[in-house]
């Protein structure tokens, strides 16, 4: 039986279904591609906080709907308060939420679609497993509006091989759905009329599994692979707000807001 979370609108700009053992939490702000405002962080932090506690729930899927998983960073509420204090606070925010993601008992799988990049990209890396359709792009594209990707490469470099890392976070560039299975950003790439049985195949496969071995494993998984995760973070997120605080950022910021050219960086 599917039980909805007590408000669920079209308003809503995070929902929430339970079915089985497995929790689904979908992106719903489609008219600005999902991006990841203050407020839709704050919801699902709350989701995963309550998510952490709740021994029903085995799986946890993270979806989006509209055209695109998650286009990052809402760079209009970013350019609408620069201050350190403010940039701070978001990706204090984030950082938060990713790691939260990773702390989380229950196993995480992306159900990606359309695009992800940036911060969606982060997403998509920091999440337990990930299964996307192949028309998925994925880029960390902060470079491209001279912000660079330095929260989402947290992410990305515990993924993807070095090199494979640093050309997508210093050129901005897409890579396809089967380049990212490649580099080991998601498990999977599948048609799209297979994506929704492939993503609850795997979930349901987990949730099957006993949620006492599962917890212990996953926390085990990380912290015998992480070293400082929220060290990382805290460094990025420094590197982050410095970044912000630039005139070249904040132009070639406004440029892709006002859609114009973006600046000659060669001559910044």
């Amino acid at each position: 039986m599917t039980t909805p979370t007590e408000t669920q609108s079209n308003e809503d700009i995070l929902l929430r279904e339970d079915q089985g053992g497995i929790a689904t939490l979908t992106l719903n702000r489609p008219g600005k591609f999902n991006a990841l405002s203050t407020e839709l962080m704050g919801r699902i932090q709350q989701q995963l906080d309550q998510l952490a506690d709740d021994t029903s729930i085995r799986v946890v899927i993270l979806a989006a709907n509209g055209k695109a998983f998650c286009a990052g960073h809402d760079l209009m509420e970013m350019d609408a308060d620069p201050s350190p204090e403010a940039i701070g606070a978001l990706f204090d925010q984030c950082s938060r939420m990713m790691v939260s993601l990773t702390e989380l008992p229950q196993p995480v799988i992306a159900r990606v679609h359309g695009i992800a990049t940036a911060a969606g990209c982060q997403l998509v890396a920091q999440c337990d497993l990930a299964v996307a359709t192949e028309d998925v792009r994925f880029a960390t594209s902060g470079i491209n509006v001279g912000l660079f990707c330095g929260t989402p490469m947290v992410a990305v470099t515990r993924n993807l091989p070095r090199k494979q890392a640093m050309e997508m976070l210093l050129t901005g560039d897409f890579i396809d759905a089967a380049t990212a299975q490649h580099y080991g950003l998601i498990n999977r790439a599948v048609p799209a009329d297979k994506l929704d049985e492939t993503v609850l195949d795997l979930a349901e496969n987990i949730a099957g599994q006993g949620p006492a071995f599962i917890a212990a494993g996953k926390k085990l998984f990380y912290r015998q692979i992480e070293d400082g995760l929220g060290a990382a973070y805290e460094e990025a997120t420094r590197t982050m707000v410095e970044n912000m605080q630039r005139d070249d950022a904040r132009q070639g910021i406004k440029a892709f807001l006002d859609k114009r050219d973006m600046p000659d960086w060669q001559d910044r």
